[in-house]
């Protein structure tokens, strides 16, 4: 683009801008600092097992240069071990993968185009390197729903932004089958990991039946752990937070049935 360039040389991401877009010339060289396995990640074996055995829709969110995209090559090069096929979805390429892993860029500039290709090649998992635009969501959606595997990244201050920013792309019911486990990297460590169900149920702080619905519950995944509740209140997607509703019992204040004796002071 007219103002700014992107060079993508070995392992080096090299952004050049200069004017008009920026107020001088400016090289910015980025490069990876550390490469790790899977194993170096302090995982539980009820983790293992879920990306071994049942995690096909794998978001991994995080703020910039946390440590989403080298966790994603331990995961990529995690399910080649396995005997898996495993492709990439990139622009520019700078995930530090094994050969046998194949990294695809935009087709003609359209990553539409790269994932019709990558549904007659058929691989196992596909790592989506990243999630941004809505275009974006919309291919991992489809790609998902065809039955692939999918891993993608995600930039967000906390865990749960990563499943809200599905929300008005993706239909409310559909976002479990889509995304199933959630995994949150900061500092180069896991801090969270989510898993999605949905259910109908009456939300929590609603006491009528009647006002049963459909939602998603977002749940602790180490502890089974309900965290979050979405779904739709009238026209607009509620996302509450289970934890600030949990108050001791102690600490609420008593309901009076009936007419209270005595008088108010």
């Amino acid at each position: 683009r007219e103002g700014a360039s992107m060079i993508q040389f070995r392992e080096y991401r090299i952004a050049i801008t200069r004017p008009p877009f920026s107020d001088g010339f400016e090289i910015t060289a980025v490069r990876p600092i550390v490469w790790v396995r899977l194993e170096d990640y302090r995982l539980s074996e009820k983790l293992k097992e879920r990306l071994r055995e049942r995690a096909e829709g794998v978001i991994i969110a995080g703020p910039p240069g946390a440590g989403k995209t080298t966790f994603a090559q331990a995961l990529a090069e995690f399910y080649h071990l396995q005997g898996k096929i495993v492709k990439t979805m990139e622009s520019p390429r700078d995930l530090q993968v094994s050969d046998e892993i194949t990294q695809y860029t935009a087709l003609e500039g359209d990553m539409a185009k790269t994932a019709d290709l990558l549904l007659l090649v058929r691989p196992d998992y596909t790592i989506y390197d990243e999630l941004r635009k809505t275009g974006d969501f919309q291919i991992f959606t489809d790609m998902r729903l065809a039955g692939v595997g999918m891993v993608g990244v995600v930039h967000s201050t906390r865990a749960i932004d990563a499943v809200q920013r599905l929300i008005g792309r993706v239909e409310l019911g559909m976002i479990p089958m889509i995304v199933d486990t959630v995994i949150f990297i900061k500092d180069g460590e896991i801090r969270q990991v989510y898993s999605l169900r949905s259910m109908v149920k009456v939300p929590s702080g609603m006491r009528e039946a009647d006002l049963a619905r459909p939602l998603i519950e977002v749940l602790d995944f180490e502890t089974s752990e309900p965290r979050y509740e979405i779904y739709t209140f009238g026209e607009q997607v509620v996302v509450s937070d289970l934890r600030g509703q949990m108050r001791p019992r102690e600490q609420m204040r008593p309901r009076f049935r009936g007419r209270p004796k005595g008088r108010w002071r």
